[in-house]
């Protein structure tokens, strides 16, 4: 049960309703003895269009006719010089007929034929996601009902007044004032709200929904949140955040976007899953021929799992931009003070061959129509606590703990009913249905509604994870 300030906030909030529809470090070289450990066999590898015997024999008769003869100087010697063109690439006449593909898998496809060579499931992703001209995130809309896909905040209005408890709590914990009747009002004059946030679409989404307006100030302007008065500003990373200052960091289905490298374990070691095209110029599925540079991280991954844990996949999903992200996280809320909450869907280990794709709530291929179905995997919970326990030792990892022990213990069963008392019937299913799909395990044992539209609760597939100073104690609600 929650007790002190945070249950004190949930007493004064009002019984309101609002039902919105649910609307690149460069690794160091490979060492000899990690390759190997880690090599591999080819099972699929990328091969040339093959020369024509006919253009061959071609080039080979024009060479001889071509052939310059160069004096050297002495009397009348010469010397002939053919060149044999046979080995090299004929590519296909061009073709003036409009192409179907749309220009992310035209930018895909040229990447692949440049470098004569499939890319990493890792660099797939991560152009599919945020390629600055197409990616899915950076001219769409992707949330809600007539998005995507449906995240908690969009589920009911009670996840997000439970993290502004756990925000609050914090705050306290941070050395903020512990008396007083005024604490949330003190806490929102001491926010600066920092979005990291690279698509311009959801930029625009977001000054929207925090109703913010730009101010003018002696040097230029300033945007204001209107719902607390606090200033906002948007960046394309953490690292642009300024620091210096006690950060609270929440990071809620972010990592799950965080491009991924895949791992098959093959007759010779681990081989590195790639994307590659096939002869119908489609995209395919390859395991890498040779040692990658990723295979460093897939090795550091290793060495935190146990060899029983080991034995038991055949696949291995490993992210660095997670470990990096997590390290920076770790780095400054050590030197800054603050903490960091971390809630999305994955497990509290080894990763294996969670990727996919949803279009508009239903999944798909992964390699299908690149640009129009969102990517995510599971988050691997292990990796975070040991990247961040690694990158310094003032921080202190707590949890995972799924979203249904996180959200009750902050008092979400308190807040629905107190919601109850004050609603039209209407209102009350709408909240009934969102806190199952926050808190429930599997489909809802009270939906009367049509079988498609059943409930599914996903509190035990999202985890949550707390890292925070050592200085400020075990927050709420990890005791």
């Amino acid at each position: 049960m929650l007790r002190g300030p945070a249950a004190a906030l949930l007493r004064r909030l009002a019984p309101h309703v609002s039902c919105g529809a649910t609307h690149r470090r460069v690794p160091p070289p490979i060492t000899s003895s990690l390759l190997a450990r880690f090599s591999s066999a080819p099972t699929t590898s990328p091969s040339s269009p093959p020369s024509s015997s006919s253009a061959a024999g071609r080039d080979e008769a024009a060479d001889e006719e071509e052939s310059p003869e160069i004096s050297n100087g002495d009397a009348g010697a010469r010397l002939s010089i053919a060149v044999d063109r046979s080995g090299l690439y004929n590519p296909p006449e061009h073709s003036h007929e409009p192409s179907s593909d749309s220009e992310l898998v035209k930018h895909l496809k040229s990447i692949i034929k440049f470098r004569s060579g499939p890319i990493s499931v890792a660099e797939y992703m991560e152009e599919v996601l945020t390629n600055p001209q197409s990616g899915f995130y950076i001219n769409r809309d992707v949330f809600g009902e007539g998005g995507d896909f449906i995240t908690s905040p969009e589920v009911s209005q009670m996840f997000g007044e439970m993290i502004g408890v756990w925000a609050m709590c914090l705050w306290e914990q941070m050395g903020r004032p512990e008396k007083g009747s005024a604490k949330f009002v003190n806490f929102t004059k001491a926010l600066n709200i920092n979005l990291v946030e690279c698509s311009p679409t959801l930029q625009k989404i977001q000054y929207n929904t925090l109703k913010c307006e730009d101010e003018p100030v002696d040097d230029g302007k300033i945007t204001v949140s209107k719902l607390c008065g606090a200033p906002v500003c948007w960046h394309a990373s953490l690292e642009q955040v300024p620091s210096g200052s006690p950060t609270i960091i929440i990071a809620h289905e972010f990592y799950d976007a965080l491009p991924i490298h895949q791992f098959q374990k093959a007759s010779r070691g681990w081989s590195e899953k790639m994307v590659d095209l096939a002869e119908d110029s489609s995209f395919r599925f390859v395991l890498s021929p040779h040692p990658t540079a990723s295979l460093l991280y897939l090795s550091k991954r290793c060495g935190w799992a146990s060899s029983e844990e080991l034995e038991k996949v055949e696949h291995i999903e490993v992210c660095p931009k997670a470990m990096e992200l997590t390290e920076q996280i770790a780095d400054r809320i050590s030197s800054d003070g603050g903490g960091a909450l971390i809630i999305d869907y994955g497990k509290d280990g080894i990763v294996s061959d969670s990727l996919q794709a949803i279009r508009k709530h239903k999944f798909v291929h992964i390699l299908d129509d690149p640009g129009s179905a969102d990517l995510s995997a599971y988050i691997d919970f292990a990796s975070i606590r040991h990247s961040a326990l690694e990158a310094s030792d003032d921080i202190s990892v707590h949890g995972p703990m799924t979203q249904s022990q996180f959200l009750g213990s902050l008092g979400i069963n308190f807040r629905v009913e107190a919601l109850l008392q004050n609603c039209t019937e209407e209102q009350a299913e709408s909240l009934r249905t969102g806190y199952w799909r926050l808190v429930g395990d599997g489909e809802a044992p009270f939906w009367e509604g049509p079988e498609d539209q059943t409930p599914i609760g996903m509190g035990t597939r999202y985890l949550a994870m707390a890292i925070v100073n050592k200085k400020q104690g075990t927050p709420v609600p990890f005791e």
